[in-house]
C-alpha cells in the first residue's frame, strides 16, 4: 500500500503506525513501512529517505567555489553551517538549472556531513511498504541510474529512490571534477 501526503497538509505519522527511530513502522500485515520526501527534477520524480532531510527551503543565492565540478552550485551559510549545494539536474547530465524563486533546496544529512540538493519542486511525503520498492535496472553506469537504489509506483507515477551516499561520495565527486 502506497500512500502520499501533500507537503502542505497536516501530517501525523501516528496515523500510519508506531514510528521507530529508523524511519520504519509496522503495518497491519507485518511489513516495514518507510517514508520518503519526493521531488521533481525536470520531468522525472525522485525521492530520499525522510530521515535524511534536515530542511527544505526556497532557492537563495550561493557563493561560488573555484575548481569544483559544474554540478556544485556553491555553498550556502545555513545558520553558521557551510552547506555545499548540488544541482541535481546538472549532476544527472541534463545541463545547469536556471534558478528561479520557484526552485527548492533540500538540505540533507549524509552520514556526518550536511549537503544540499537543488530541485525543481518538492512533491509529496510518500509512505510505502518496503516490499513495494523494486530494484533499479542496471543499464548505464554513466547516468543518474548509478545513484538510484530502487523504484516505486505511486498513484501511477514512477518514483526513483536516490541513494544519497553514492550521490555525495567524495571519490565520485573528485572523479567528475577531473573529467570536466
Amino acid at each position: 500500500m502506497v500512500e502520499t501526503s501533500s507537503i502542505s497538509s497536516d501530517f501525523d505519522p501516528r496515523k500510519i503506525g508506531v514510528i521507530q527511530d529508523d524511519n520504519s513502522s509496522v503495518d497491519a500485515d507485518g511489513g516495514d513501512i518507510v517514508q520518503f520526501v519526493s521531488f521533481k527534477v525536470g520531468d522525472s520524480e525522485y525521492c530520499v529517505d525522510i530521515m535524511a532531510v534536515r530542511e527544505i527551503k526556497g532557492w537563495a543565492e550561493v557563493t561560488d567555489l573555484p575548481n569544483t565540478p559544474e554540478f556544485v552550485r556553491g555553498v550556502l551559510n545555513l545558520r553558521g553551517i557551510i552547506v555545499p549545494i548540488f544541482d541535481l539536474r546538472c549532476r544527472f547530465g541534463q545541463g545547469l538549472t536556471e534558478c528561479t524563486a520557484l526552485h527548492v533546496m533540500i538540505i540533507l544529512q549524509v552520514e556526518d556531513r550536511i549537503m544540499g540538493i537543488l530541485v525543481d519542486a518538492v512533491s509529496d511525503i510518500i509512505t510505502v511498504n518496503t516490499n513495494e520498492i523494486l530494484p533499479a535496472p542496471t543499464l548505464d553506469k554513466k547516468s543518474e541510474q548509478k545513484f538510484i537504489s530502487g523504484l516505486m509506483t505511486v498513484q501511477e507515477r514512477m518514483v526513483a529512490l536516490l541513494e544519497i551516499e553514492k550521490l555525495f561520495d567524495l571519490e565520485t565527486i573528485v572523479e567528475a571534477a577531473i573529467e570536466e
